[in-house]
């Protein structure tokens, strides 16, 4: 299965979900980077995402994604805002 039907059909599973909690599903993205899987869904909403917000989410969605079992290979789920995008440099 290709990452961009896999992103296709868990924005489809999540959308409800996620809207129903108040916020908006901006993207989902399944990449791989060095070894590892990353099942990244960014939500966001008008007053902006905190870390809460994405705890709340990613508790709603855990279970959803493992009963539904779209990815075989092991995954890190990562639920962040868009504003935490960017890529922090070390000093």
């Amino acid at each position: 299965m290709s990452t961009g039907n896999i992103e296709t059909k868990v924005e489809n599973l999540l959308k409800n979900i996620i809207e129903d909690l108040g916020y908006e599903l901006y993207d989902v993205l399944y990449v791989k980077e060095g070894k590892d899987f990353y099942l990244r869904v960014v939500i966001d909403k008008p007053a902006g995402i905190d870390i809460n917000d994405c705890e709340k989410v990613n508790n709603a969605i855990n279970d959803v994604l493992d009963e539904a079992d779209y990815i075989k290979e092991q995954y890190f789920l990562e639920v962040s805002s868009p504003r935490f995008r960017k890529k922090f440099k070390k000093k």
